[in-house]
This record gives C-alpha cells, sequence and structure tokens, in this order.
C-alpha cells in the first residue's frame, strides 16, 4: 500500500514468517498483516512506520528461511529462516540439470520425481501447500519446510518467476525437482542466495479459499453507511462481541472489482489478534453486530476499507469472510493510568515506575539483553492498545530494539518482578503517526532473562 501503516511486530500473528521464494527480501510485508489494523504501533519495539510499496498482495515474507521477518530488526540473522535442524542432503545431480530433464522457454528446467495425472492442476491465484527444500549448486540447503513438521502455504503469484512457473507445471500429490536459473530466482540480490537454484516440492493440496457472492444477497443485513453483511452460519453461542474487546479472527479478504484475494489469516499462518476498537472502520461497525464463532460474509465500500483512498488496488468494494473464534474482555486500565502516583519512583529521563509485585530474582537485565515478558499498555486516557496477556503468549525481545522507555526501565527490574511504567512521549513514539500517542503506562512482568 502507498500509505504508512504501522507494524505490530509485537503480535506474531501479524508477522509473516521468513520466506526464500518470495520475490524480494523488502520487509515491509509485516505491515501488510496489520494493514486491518489502524492506529497501532509496535507496542514494545521502536516504532515501525514502514512504507508498502508493493501491491498488498505481494506477501513478501512467507513460509521458508532466506527472508525472515524479524530479520535484523529482532537481532536475529536475517537469512537464519527455517533451515534450522538437521541438513537435508543435496540430490546427486545439483550442480546441473540432467539430459533427461524438461526444458521451458524462460531456461527453467524440471523432473517430476512422482507423477499424478488425476492430480488438481495449480492457478497462480491459487493457495497451495507445499512441502519443499532448496540448494544451491554447491549442495548447500538454504531452505527447507520439512523441519516446520508442515507444509508452507504458497501463492505461486508471490514467488519468485521460476517457482511460479515451476508450480504451475505440477499437480496435487506430484513431486518435482527444479533448476532455477539465477534470472528466475534472485538475480544477484544482495543477501540472497546466489546463482542456480535448485528446489525439489512436493504439491500437498491446494486450500485456496472461495469468494463470496460479487454482491449481497437479499438476505444481508444492509447498514446506513453502506456496509452490508450476511451471517452465512450461526454459531449460537450467544457470545457478544464488545467495541472493546480483544478478539481473534479468522479472514479472507478480496476485491469486488476483480476477485483478486489480497490477504488471509491462512496466510500469515495465524488467527489475527488486536482490539475491535483498533480495525479499520468497516470491520468496527460490523464486528458488535455479530457473535463469537458466527461465519460471516462482509462487504466494505471502499471509504470505509482498509485504503480509504483506494491504494495498491484495494478500490472499491472489499470483501470478506470473517469468523472470531475467540473473544477476551480488555484488562481493566490502572487507576492511576492518567499520571504517575506521587509514590512513584522518578529518574532523571522523566520515566516513572512503581513495583507492584516485588521480583524473586537477583540479577538485572542489560541494554544487550534478550528477555521474556507479560506486558499490557494504555493511552493516559485508559485506552489499551496492546497486551501480551490476551495473546497468550509472552512477548520475547532484545532490549536494544525497544522504545527507550522500554529499555531503561526493564533494566530496572528483576525476573518475578511485575512493574508499572509512565513512559513520556519523549521517551516511546515521540508523534510518530499512526503510532500510541502521549504518555504510554505499561504493566510489565519480567519472565525470564533470555539471554544476557
Amino acid at each position: 500500500m502507498n500509505r504508512k501503516l504501522v507494524c505490530i511486530l509485537a503480535c506474531s500473528m501479524l508477522v509473516f514468517a521468513a520466506g526464500c521464494l518470495k520475490k524480494t527480501q523488502d520487509k515491509t510485508a509485516e505491515s501488510e498483516a496489520s494493514a486491518v489494523v489502524q492506529g497501532e504501533s509496535a507496542p514494545i519495539a521502536e516504532v515501525q512506520v514502514v512504507e508498502v510499496a508493493e501491491a498488498v498482495q505481494e506477501h513478501v515474507h512467507g513460509p521458508g528461511c532466506a527472508h525472515g521477518a524479524h530479520g535484523e530488526q529482532a537481532g536475529h540473522d536475517p537469512h537464519a529462516g527455517h533451515n534450522h535442524g538437521p541438513h537435508i542432503a543435496a540430490p546427486t545431480d545439483v550442480s546441473h540439470a540432467p539430459a533427461d530433464a524438461q526444458k521451458t522457454a524462460s531456461g527453467l528446467a524440471y523432473k517430476k520425481l512422482k507423477t499424478n495425472e488425476q492430480g488438481r492442476g495449480i492457478q497462480a491465484s491459487d493457495l497451495v501447500e507445499v512441502h519443499y527444500t532448496g540448494w544451491t549448486t554447491d549442495g548447500h540447503m538454504f531452505d527447507t519446510s520439512r523441519h516446520a513438521g508442515k507444509p508452507a502455504l504458497f501463492t505461486p503469484n508471490d514467488l519468485i518467476p521460476g517457482m511460479k512457473e515451476a508450480l504451475l507445471l505440477a499437480k496435487t500429490g506430484e513431486i518435482l525437482r527444479v533448476w532455477i536459473p539465477a534470472e528466475l530466482a534472485y538475480a544477484g540480490q544482495p543477501g540472497a542466495p546466489q546463482g542456480t537454484l535448485v528446489f525439489e516440492f512436493e504439491i500437498a493440496d491446494v486450500v485456496t479459499p472461495v469468494m463470496p457472492p460479487n454482491e449481497p444477497p437479499q438476505a444481508a443485513t444492509v447498514l446506513p453507511s453502506g456496509i452490508a453483511y450476511h451471517v452465512v452460519r450461526s454459531s449460537g453461542s450467544g457470545k457478544s462481541i464488545g467495541e472493546e474487546d480483544f478478539v481473534s479472527i479468522e479472514f479472507v479478504g478480496w476485491t469486488q472489482k476483480d476477485g483478486n484475494r489480497f490477504h488471509s489469516s491462512r496466510e500469515i499462518g495465524e488467527e489475527l489478534k488486536a482490539p475491535v476498537s483498533t480495525f479499520f472502520p468497516g470491520w468496527k461497525e460490523v464486528l458488535p453486530r455479530i457473535q463469537q464463532g458466527d461465519l460471516v460474509h462482509v462487504w466494505v465500500p471502499q471509504a470505509l476499507g482498509i485504503s480509504p483512498e483506494g491504494a495498491d488496488g484495494l478500490e472499491g468494494t472489499l470483501i470478506f469472510e470473517l469468523m472470531v473464534s475467540e473473544v477476551f474482555s480488555m484488562p481493566t486500565a490502572p487507576a492511576d493510568v492518567a499520571a504517575p502516583p506521587a509514590d512513584a519512583i522518578k529518574t532523571a529521563s522523566g520515566l516513572a515506575s512503581k513495583v507492584l509485585t516485588a521480583g524473586t530474582g537477583t540479577a538485572h537485565p542489560k541494554a544487550t539483553s534478550q528477555v521474556k515478558v507479560n506486558y499490557s499498555g494504555w493511552t493516559t486516557d485508559g485506552m489499551m492498545f496492546d497486551s501480551s496477556v490476551l495473546r497468550g503468549e509472552p512477548a520475547v525481545f532484545p532490549l536494544y530494539a525497544v522504545i527507550a522507555g522500554w529499555t531503561e526501565g526493564v533494566q530496572l527490574m528483576v525476573v518475578g518482578e511485575k512493574r508499572r511504567f509512565w513512559i513520556p512521549e519523549a521517551l516511546a513514539y515521540q508523534g510518530a503517526p499512526g503510532a500510541p500517542q502521549g504518555m504510554l503506562v505499561f504493566d510489565v512482568e519480567l519472565l525470564e532473562i533470555v539471554q544476557e
């Protein structure tokens, strides 16, 4: 999208896994996943306002290894990816395509190691489950889905040209070995695997979602704003969704004008989890009208959609299929959220804090330490903008990669301690557009010093 979006790096479900097969190693895909969320930022990471220059459907990262979504920002090897595990031996013909390999006009060479004439063919826009391993021609394995224990999920249109072409030659149940020349791979892109690449892959399944009707059915509810929604399957749960609730959503989105699937939670690899109040207007208006577990189709006019200006192909009505799988009540804001109390400890920088629960440890983390924490964050009007507690998973991050107030404050803590911080804007997001504004209040529990 050609507008700036704030990346929610602390929410792993909003960050794509690493990926070698994707077209580029541009790190902007992390914000694509958060495109449906407005007004949020990394609650603990340095503000990540990024320009998404590629079309939304170009999911830059995906299951694989060469281009980690967290990459350098998270303090990891940006090309470490999914080859954490035993080396998978390269085929004996890895150095060059054998004489019996078939070649296409583009220069791609391939062999079908297993055929399945009854299998389903693959279209460029399909969502495909693939087991794969990749090597350079010297036999170095740079990527594999095998160590993850499940197939990777790809759309051929989003892959490097050679892999896209290879997938379109295959059917479900088939196994292919392909030799992809550099010009159909990364074309010498710095940091990417170089030269001819060899992949062996198996098509596990095609799981392309079926798009809802282009126009709302007569049974749909049309709201005064122009938004329409239709409960396709009622859960009967009776669990309503409040505007201040935190929800977990399975979703798929299409553009009405051309039927293009621009994103889905399946492609992210996890459900989207965020407060209802942070979603774009179309979702914010519909969610309080449905119940947990309902399968719903939604038609959202452009003005109330992800990109009101219709940037990067998101023009016209957007169509969604969604289901809210979980609903959580938001943690209550502290009574002293508006300002630090008189008994808060203040540092020279302006950071204020108060110990809520004494810790059991004795060591303090350093600015270079990696820590595991649970936290919730509010603006001073009591609006909660993020919580690892609601996501049900502690956050792990290096202290050098977070906002200054966190870097300073967490070093005051010991393991087991729970502390409340009042972080002035100068030590938080400094007024960055789209980020939480003003003083921020965090309740933080230090669970572990993972690495000194």
